[in-house]
C-alpha cells in the first residue's frame, strides 16, 4: 500500500534520483506561500465588501433622510399648533387614518369643541388617492395638520408621542372591505394586526399613557344567526379575513388592557355612509353607476333573500365615537407597567333599523331621480353574510348613544354632497 509521500510524490525510476527532504521543503514553502496569498486575498475581498455594505447602508441611510415625509423644526411647530386644546378639560387626540372617511368626520367634530386633533394617514390607493387629498385639504381648512405616515412606523408612532402628550388615541387607520381581502391578503394583516400592535406598544409605553378608543367592526359576528347582534354573543366564526382581522384586534386590545393597564374602548361599527364616504361602498358605487347609466349588481341570499343592512349615518357614528373618548377613563399605566385595573369596553354602534338593498336602491333612485338598471346576482363566497342587525343598549345606557338619522334622511344629505363633490348639474356631470 503505497504512504501518503508516494501519492504526494510519485516515483521515476532510471530518469533521475530524487532529493526528497529537499523537494519536501520546496513544496511545503510553495504551499505555504500559496496559502498566504490566498488568504491576503480573501481579507481583501472581505474588507471590500464591508466598505461596500457600509457605503450602500450610508446611501440608504441618506435617501431615507432626505426623502423622509416627516421631520423638521416646521413639521413639528404643525404638529403642536394642531394639538393645541382650545377648551377647558379638553382633550389632545391622535387620529389615526384622519384621511379616512370616519376619521374626517371625528377630527372635524374634536377641533370644533376645542380639542387639539393631529391627523395621520398613509394616504393608500386601495381607492382613489385623490378624495383622501380632498378630505386633507378639508381638515387643513380647519387647523388640522395630518401628518402622511404609516401606523407601522414605530420611529414615526414614537417622535409623535415625543411632541405632543396625547390625552387620546382614536384609532380609525385600518384595511377596510370585506372583498378585497381575496385579492390582497397580507394588506389587512399589515394594517389591522401589525399596525396595531405598533401603535399600541406606543401607547403603553408613553407617559402619561393615553386612553385608546379604536373601530373594530359588525363583522366580527360573521355567521351568527343570533338577530339583533349583541356585544355578548359569539364572535368566533369569522366569514372573512377582514373579520378575522379585527376579531384579532379584540383579543389584541384585550391583552395590552390587562398586562399594561391601558383603557381601550372598542366600536363596532355597522355599515356606515354619508357625505365623504368610501367608493369601495355599495351605496357611493351605486349612485356612481346609476348616474352614467350602468347596470348595478343586487346581490342576494339564499332561497333570493334580499340582502340587509343596519346603515348608519356618519353623524350618527361619530356621536358615539365621541362619547366613547368623552367616558373612556384612564390608563393606568406608567413607564409600561401597569399599576391598576383600567376600563376595557366594546360598543356596537348601528341605527338598529335594517334596511334591504333593494330598498336602498329604491331611495337612491328617488333622490337621483333616475332609475337604476338592477341585475340581481346570487351572494357569492366572498365574505359577505346576509343580514347585519345592531343591538345598541349598552351603548344608549353606557354612551348616551342614540342614533337619529333614518336611511332615507342619510341617502338624500349624501346626493347632495356627491352632485356637488363631483360636478353634478341636473343628472350631468360638469366638465
Amino acid at each position: 500500500m503505497p504512504s501518503l509521500e508516494d501519492e504526494l510524490f510519485p516515483s521515476t525510476p532510471g530518469k533521475f534520483k530524487i532529493d526528497r527532504n529537499h523537494t519536501m521543503n520546496r513544496q511545503f514553502h510553495r504551499c505555504f506561500a500559496s496559502t498566504s496569498t490566498m488568504f491576503l486575498w480573501a481579507l481583501f475581498l472581505v474588507a471590500l465588501t464591508a466598505s461596500y455594505l457600509s457605503f450602500q447602508s450610508f446611501v440608504d441611510s441618506g435617501s431615507r433622510y432626505f426623502t423622509a415625509s416627516w421631520g423638521g423644526i416646521q413639521w413639528e411647530k404643525q404638529i403642536r399648533n394642531s394639538a393645541q386644546i382650545r377648551r377647558s378639560n379638553g382633550k389632545s387626540v391622535l387620529v389615526t387614518g384622519a384621511a379616512g372617511f370616519v376619521g374626517t368626520h371625528v377630527s372635524l367634530a374634536l377641533k370644533k369643541r376645542g380639542d387639539g386633533v393631529v391627523g395621520i394617514d398613509n394616504f393608500n390607493n386601495y381607492y382613489d388617492p385623490s378624495l383622501k387629498k380632498a378630505r386633507k385639504s378639508l381638515l387643513n381648512n380647519h387647523g388640522i395638520f395630518i401628518v402622511e405616515g404609516d401606523i407601522n412606523d414605530a420611529r414615526l408612532i414614537a417622535r409623535l408621542f415625543d411632541i405632543v402628550a396625547f390625552t387620546h388615541v382614536m384609532h380609525l387607520a385600518a384595511q377596510a372591505g370585506v372583498r378585497y381581502a381575496m385579492e390582497n391578503p397580507h394588506s389587512y394583516v399589515h394594517s389591522n394586526i401589525a399596525g396595531l400592535v405598533t401603535l399600541l406598544e406606543a401607547c403603553k409605553s408613553a407617559n402619561p399613557q393615553p386612553s385608546v378608543v379604536w373601530a373594530s367592526s359588525s363583522s366580527v359576528y360573521g355567521l351568527n344567526e343570533k338577530v339583533p347582534f349583541s356585544e355578548s354573543d359569539r364572535t368566533d366564526q369569522p366569514a372573512s379575513l377582514y373579520a378575522a382581522t379585527k376579531k384579532a384586534g379584540e383579543e389584541i386590545t384585550h391583552t395590552y388592557n390587562h398586562i399594561y393597564g391601558l383603557s381601550i374602548t372598542g366600536l363596532r361599527f355597522f355599515t356606515v355612509y354619508g357625505p365623504w364616504g368610501r367608493p369601495d361602498m355599495a351605496y357611493f358605487s351605486f349612485t356612481r353607476n346609476i348616474l352614467q347609466g350602468k347596470p348595478i349588481t343586487v346581490y342576494r341570499g339564499k332561497n333570493r333573500v334580499d340582502l340587509a343592512r343596519d346603515f348608519t349615518y356618519i353623524d350618527d357614528i361619530v356621536k358615539g365615537c365621541v362619547g366613547s373618548l368623552d367616558t373612556s377613563g384612564k390608563s393606568t399605566g406608567s413607564g409600561g407597567k401597569k399599576r391598576g385595573p383600567a376600563p376595557y369596553r366594546i360598543f356596537n354602534l348601528g341605527n338598529t333599523s335594517p334596511v334591504t338593498v333593494p330598498t336602498l336602491v329604491s331611495i337612491l333612485e328617488r333622490h337621483l331621480k333616475v332609475k337604476a338598471k338592477r341585475n340581481f346576482v346570487d351572494m357569492p363566497g366572498n365574505g359577505d353574510v346576509p343580514f347585519t342587525h345592531a343591538n345598541i343598549s349598552l351603548a344608549q345606557r353606557e354612551l348616551g348613544y342614540k342614533p337619529t338619522t333614518d336611511l332615507a334622511t342619510g341617502l338624500k344629505k349624501f346626493v347632495k354632497w356627491y352632485l356637488s363633490y363631483y360636478g353634478y348639474n341636473h343628472g350631468k356631470a360638469v366638465n
